[in-house]
């Protein structure tokens, strides 16, 4: 068997883990893997291209080409945003002749909403596919737990309790940015690990009439003079449109709400304050224990469910268990936060009222 093996979207660590799992158990089992470079864009530039190995749109990928890779962040294999259906055109017709001058009898995808959705196209058109679940947001229907989350998380509390020194030193409001588009996961656990005193999330308006003086409360309670305050990047300000989240970045090319944050806050009363967006960061570096070992593990699975005839699936984590799912349940959107469950809007923290049947990777 010839699997093919793509990366799309954002990277996130875990992904180079997972990559040498498919690899290695692939080769075990006596199949060969085709690495298809830059996503879903590279997949199409391979579509319509003479020779995609030497044109560099696709790669063989055996024992030594991952030799090393899981200690590594992102991916070997480049990632882009894109659609195949839709960006530059419906390309479904070139991918699938591709597939078959490539002599591929299966597919696997580490992608996050967008990459994962091409994928079900394309199974729905009778390609043998398998997905795997990244984004540092967990906000993939069908599983409790994406690659890149936890590592993200890690990184986001580091970040937060070492700008205490620099919030303590001058008496400010830290605001520190995460990423969380649509959901407002990161940042809850994040705020919630690392303790801070306030918590906005993608999921409820932030009232500033409320929020504000709760954070000079924090702040004039503190014995060292500081707040902290942890923003998801998709919160909006009550009473204004949400930020079209499916642009990147760079396209919105708009104020933060960390940095809005900051100038009303400082405007209406007078103190200072210290806006980090994390960013970048929360996905840059290696994956920490729990990425590399969920890596392995969803890599593993994709090969054994392709090797069983058992296509058309998602992997993923469930009640705690490694499990599948019909690969359609990714349809179903973002999942968002449980508000009434685990967060307070009136205090704008997260709420832990009972433990028992939570999902461990939520709390």
């Amino acid at each position: 068997m010839r699997i093919g093996l793509l990366t799309g979207g954002g990277d996130v660590p875990g992904l180079n883990p997972c990559i040498r799992s498919i690899v290695l158990n692939a080769c075990e089992g006596g199949h060969e893997v085709v690495g298809l470079r830059r996503g879903w864009h590279g997949v199409v530039a391979a579509a319509h291209s003479d020779d995609p190995f030497a044109e560099g749109h696709a790669v063989r990928l055996g024992k030594a080409a991952v030799r090393g890779i899981d200690r590594m962040g992102g991916t070997i294999l480049h990632t882009a945003r894109f659609d195949p259906t839709a960006d530059t055109g419906d390309h479904s017709d070139a991918v699938l002749a591709l597939f078959g001058r490539l002599g591929l009898d299966g597919l696997i995808v580490l992608g996050g909403d967008g990459s994962l959705r091409s994928a079900v196209h394309f199974s729905r058109l009778g390609v043998p596919v398998v997905a795997v679940p990244k984004t540092m947001d967990n906000d993939i229907h069908g599983t409790d737990y994406a690659l890149g989350f936890s590592t993200a998380v890690t990184r986001s509390v580091e970040a937060i309790n070492a700008l205490r020194t620099t919030a303590a030193s001058h008496e400010r409001v830290a605001i520190v940015e995460l990423f969380g588009r649509r959901s407002g996961e990161t940042a809850l656990l994040s705020g919630f690990l690392a303790q801070v005193d306030r918590t906005a999330i993608a999921e409820v308006p932030v009232v500033t009439a409320t929020l504000f003086p709760l954070l000079a409360e924090d702040r004039r309670s503190n014995p060292e003079g500081y707040a902290v305050l942890v923003v998801s990047e998709g919160a909006r300000l009550e009473g204004e449109d949400a930020p079209d989240m499916d642009q990147s970045a760079s396209e919105r090319m708009r104020e933060g709400i960390g940095r809005q944050l900051a100038r009303r806050f400082q405007a209406e009363t007078g103190l200072g304050t210290i806006v980090q967006e994390l960013a970048y960061l929360m996905r840059a570096g290696a994956p920490d224990a729990l990425d590399r070992m969920v890596g392995f593990a969803f890599g593993a699975l994709a090969v054994q469910l392709l090797s069983e005839g058992r296509h058309g699936r998602l992997v993923g984590i469930l009640d705690g268990n490694y499990a599948t799912s019909e690969i359609g349940v990714l349809m179903a959107g973002a999942r968002r936060v449980d508000v009434d469950r685990l967060f307070d809007p009136a205090g704008y923290r997260a709420r832990l009222n009972r433990v028992e049947g939570l999902p461990m990777f939520v709390y």
